[in-house]
């Protein structure tokens, strides 16, 4: 039997509607954010995905609407509100620092300190027990992260932000310039992600990944919400036609 705590979303949004000048990004956008559950968000591009992620981030604030955490109603005026709020955002580009190690990148903005000075020792050691404890391949905290591959960054940097205590994990297109290896390792630590009971919202293009990891389905069109959709009880087609727009039928 769930418990009260089971139910209240980690994440939720309620009418969230955002205008640049004359145009209308977002219009009325709810969602839910569960923790233990991975939420795909899909549509074409132009669709108010990138909008959508930048109000839950903190670096858009809503023009109106509501966002929840934990049920309680939240304002978040800058990324480190958000941040603050345990909502952690991984961008496309992932905002590593590519000429300094593993280990001060994990730790950007918290640098642990001894004294006066950064404690490197602490530092590398809470690094390296991170990094074995999810799996990921970097024989030394030292390299530089310019010197790692494509599927390694994008880790480290999914590492940095559950490592700063993120309950919510919003990753933004994250296999999108991954091979086929590092797309599956990735996705392990995405479901690891949701396994410990992390609400994990993904924005990706990617159809067959959406259908092989995601519990639901958001599809948004045209700054709005065209249906919401349980994995086990949709089809790609039918998703494809909520992108199009050929149905325009939307469930919560």
């Amino acid at each position: 039997m769930e418990t009260a705590d089971r139910l209240v979303p980690a994440l939720e949004l309620r009418g969230i509607s955002k205008k640049f000048g004359r145009v209308t990004a977002l219009e009325g956008v709810d969602l839910t954010a569960r923790s233990g559950e991975i939420l795909a968000i899909v549509g074409d591009n132009g669709a108010g995905k990138s909008t959508l992620i930048k109000a839950i981030s903190g670096i858009y604030r809503p023009d109106d609407g509501e966002i929840l955490v934990d049920g309680q109603s939240s304002t978040f005026t800058s990324p480190a509100d958000a941040r603050a709020a345990g909502i952690a955002t991984v961008f496309q580009d992932l905002a590593l620092v590519e000429c300094l190690d593993v280990s001060t990148n994990m730790f950007i903005g918290q640098l642990p300190k001894k004294g006066w000075f950064v404690d490197r020792k602490r530092m590398d050691a809470e690094s390296r027990r991170f990094l074995d404890e999810l799996k990921v391949t970097v024989a030394d905290v030292h390299t530089q992260i310019g010197m790692l591959s494509g599927g390694q960054r994008q880790i480290i940097a999914i590492a940095r932000a559950v490592r700063a205590g993120a309950r919510t994990v919003l990753l933004d297109e994250p296999t999108a310039a991954l091979g086929v290896r590092e797309t599956k390792h990735a996705a392990d630590i995405i479901t690891a992600l949701r396994e410990a009971g992390n609400a994990v919202i993904v924005v990706s293009h990617d159809i067959e990944f959406v259908f092989a990891f995601a519990d639901r389905i958001q599809v948004m069109r045209l700054g709005r919400v065209a249906g919401v959709r349980k994995t086990a009880e949709t089809t790609r087609e039918e998703i494809i036609s909520l992108i199009t727009g050929t149905k325009q039928e939307a469930t919560a």
